[in-house]
């Protein structure tokens, strides 16, 4: 996002957020516009240099902390969970950003174990956070949630089929919980974006990164900035009524 480009205020004083896979990409703008907006930050990753260097450059903004976490490992979001409570507070906030795209294969071809390692990531890692973390926000009856999934998910991308198929169950959960937790001051929404400039770049093909952008009629990668504004929206107060839906940031790829 052009920095002449005006800034909305999203005011989250007070808030607690988790940002999973929050030290690079999509994730490290969230967790910037976050932190930048009055909430405490809990960046929950693997990769600790990339954690270390996040904290260095989001600290004078505000509450960051850096926390090791294996989304895909159960245990290991419970540990995850009680560390930001002991440090930060209850949380408020859950953005399910971390996940890995997997190699470029046919169905046919694809390896069972790679299949399993996307899907214990890209879903089950989703189905987790939310199971450790609403509890909390039942209790307190607040909590806002967003599930960054992908157009993958919609429209099922070739020799992706791992991939897509994860982010397809994590729109379904998005869907169930935002209507379980209805009765509540709880949104649960998803993030469809297009491919934004990110290192999951770096784990596909040429051909697949020109196959997706070819179907972008506004022809650029969305802006991790971008996504970060929207998000902020579908974690703030305001956005009390929406739940269980899919909010489309695909430049115009996926118009439903």
């Amino acid at each position: 996002m052009p920095m002449s480009r005006r800034v909305n205020a999203v005011d989250l004083s007070g808030r607690v957020a988790v940002v999973t896979g929050g030290a690079q990409g999509i994730g490290l703008a969230v967790a910037r516009r976050l932190v930048s907006s009055g909430a405490g930050v809990a960046i929950w990753d693997i990769d600790q240099a990339a954690m270390a260097k996040a904290v260095a450059e989001l600290a004078s903004l505000g509450r960051v902390e850096a926390i090791l976490c294996d989304q895909s490992q159960i245990e290991a979001v419970d540990r995850a969970a009680a560390e930001t409570e002991r440090t930060l507070g209850p949380v408020d906030l859950l953005v399910n950003n971390a996940g890995i795209a997997g190699p470029a294969a046919t169905v046919i071809d694809y390896d069972p174990a790679t299949w399993r390692q996307i899907v214990d990531i890209d879903l089950n890692g989703v189905f987790y956070c939310c199971k450790r973390l609403v509890p909390g926000m039942v209790a307190r009856n607040y909590g806002r949630i967003v599930n960054i999934s992908s157009v993958a998910g919609k429209e099922g991308n070739p020799n992706a089929a791992a991939y897509s198929a994860a982010k397809a169950g994590v729109l379904a959960l998005t869907k169930s919980l935002g209507k379980e937790l209805a009765g509540y001051d709880i949104a649960v929404n998803a993030l469809t974006p297009s491919p934004a400039r990110t290192r999951i770049l770096e784990q596909l093909t040429e051909a697949q990164v020109a196959y997706m952008l070819g179907k972008v009629p506004r022809g650029r990668f969305v802006e991790v900035e971008e996504a970060a504004a929207m998000i902020a929206f579908m974690l703030s107060d305001e956005n009390s009524f929406t739940t269980g839906a899919t909010f489309d940031l695909s430049g115009g790829r996926t118009t439903y």
